[in-house]
């Protein structure tokens, strides 16, 4: 999928939203574009952007993160410049906080990220996740984000998945369930994620993705 200058991703917890940035920026530096991620989540402390440093820095991309991440503090300082980043002229990634909790954090950029032209904010869903098994429930979440951070969603990313065991039959089953949050936000939706192989032909908007974000017990 294209990206904008400034993509801002969110999600409820385990959707898959830090791997779905984890590809975008990777997808953007093997293009050639010059990349930054900003680890905006705050609340989960298991799966961060702030964990792939190392192979970001491979690639090329620049990773911020609070302070406090892979620590054991509690309260994170969140010195980010980034207007500053916004002038460079690459492209920027945000994950943000897997609720509308998480979401405060990116409400203090608000009123910068408001004013950038280029930019937009996905929301990714999984059907399959127990806090949002029904299409109202994943859309009053997206809501609780918007109005924690002051911003508003712009497209949806299907990102339904159960990790390893996932197949196309999978992600078949989920496009009904997308569809019906497509409606209810009113939202596109921008991309539909799967590993290769598990892409069914119908999806839309298909977006290959590999996986980085692995389960604890994996």
């Amino acid at each position: 999928m294209e990206l904008s200058k400034l993509t801002v991703v969110t999600g409820h917890y385990g959707s898959g939203k830090t791997n779905f940035s984890v590809n975008a920026a990777l997808g953007i530096a093997a293009k050639g574009g010059k990349c930054t991620v900003i680890d905006l989540d705050i609340v989960n402390p298991y799966f961060r952007t702030a964990d792939f440093g190392d192979m970001f820095r491979s690639k090329g991309i620049e990773l911020f993160a609070p302070v406090y991440a892979n620590t054991n503090l509690d309260i994170p300082s969140l010195n980010i410049p980034l207007e500053s980043i916004l002038a460079d002229g690459g492209y920027v990634v945000i994950d943000v906080g897997g609720d509308d909790e998480g979401a405060k954090a990116l409400g203090r950029y608000a009123p910068l990220i408001s004013g950038f032209a280029d930019k937009q904010m996905l929301y990714v869903i999984n059907k399959f996740r127990y806090l949002t098994k029904e299409p109202a429930d994943a859309a009053q979440v997206m809501l609780e984000i918007e109005q924690s951070s002051g911003l508003r969603h712009t497209g949806l990313v299907n990102n339904s998945s159960l990790g390893a065991e996932t197949t196309a039959d999978t992600v078949r089953s989920s496009l009904g369930f997308a569809e019906e949050v497509s409606k209810l936000t009113g939202l596109p939706i921008a991309a539909t994620c799967a590993v290769e192989g598990a892409m069914p032909a119908e999806a839309p908007s298909p977006c290959t993705v590999k996986r980085y974000v692995h389960n604890l017990w994996e």
